[in-house]
């Protein structure tokens, strides 16, 4: 078996690999952490009866932990989408922030869509909302779809019931404080959007994209 800091090695290049797999070539994230934890059983030299009980172990494991809380969460994810109460959110958000300030808006709206619904599955709904919002309000695309990404991404990795949340829970032995995980989530998220915001403001005065060269065509 390899110790170490050989073993920090392995595990390093098994993250780098499972970025490139899924971001890059869109590997399925199941099958790109799959093979990055045979990957580690081989190099770290464990037998590959091992591995297998390892791996098996270790998903049952955090399975018997979240199993129930990921499956209620992608039952309402898909109850909001389905229903039009995600689209009904962001009118109300809306209408409280006002349309002069339409990136903060889309932040606010992805920072509350993506607790319950997938960030990818959250992008798609609100997509065209992020389109004629901020061609009626004259903003730049770029600075509506970063502050939109970067409000769903900052509940998405850090509120459960999402997986990964949850998953990190269930790794720290906090998977019987949900709630506390919850409030943390949220307290750092803020931060996190707010950080979004910022940038997705700085770098849309300096970037354009060929949504912005659209004709502005309004109801």
């Amino acid at each position: 078996m390899v110790e170490g800091p050989l073993l920090l090695v392995i595990l390093a290049a098994a993250i780098v690999f499972i970025v490139l797999a899924t971001a890059r070539f869109k590997l399925h994230p199941f099958v790109a952490l799959l093979v990055a934890a045979y990957g580690i059983g081989l190099a770290v030299r464990m037998p590959l009866m091992d591995i297998d009980k390892t791996i098996s172990r270790g998903f049952g494991d955090i399975l018997a932990y979240i199993g129930i809380v990921i499956i209620l969460g992608t039952v309402i994810g898909i109850i909001l989408e389905k229903s039009g109460a995600a689209i009904t959110m962001a009118d109300a958000v809306l209408k409280v922030v006002g349309k002069k300030r339409p990136a903060l808006a889309m932040s606010i709206i992805g920072y509350i869509v993506s607790i319950p619904v997938f960030c990818d599955s959250g992008y798609v709904i609100l997509a065209s909302l992020k389109k004629s919002m901020g061609k009626k309000a004259g903003a730049s695309a770029v600075t509506m779809s970063i502050a939109l990404a970067t409000g769903l991404y900052a509940t998405h990795t850090l509120v459960p019931p999402t997986p990964g949340p949850i998953a990190a829970a269930g790794n720290l032995g906090l998977e019987n404080q949900l709630g506390l995980v919850i409030l943390f989530g949220l307290g750092i998220s803020v931060v996190t959007v707010g950080a979004g915001y910022l940038w997705a403001c700085f770098i849309g005065k300096r970037v354009t994209c060929g949504e912005d060269l659209e004709p502005v065509t309004l109801d």
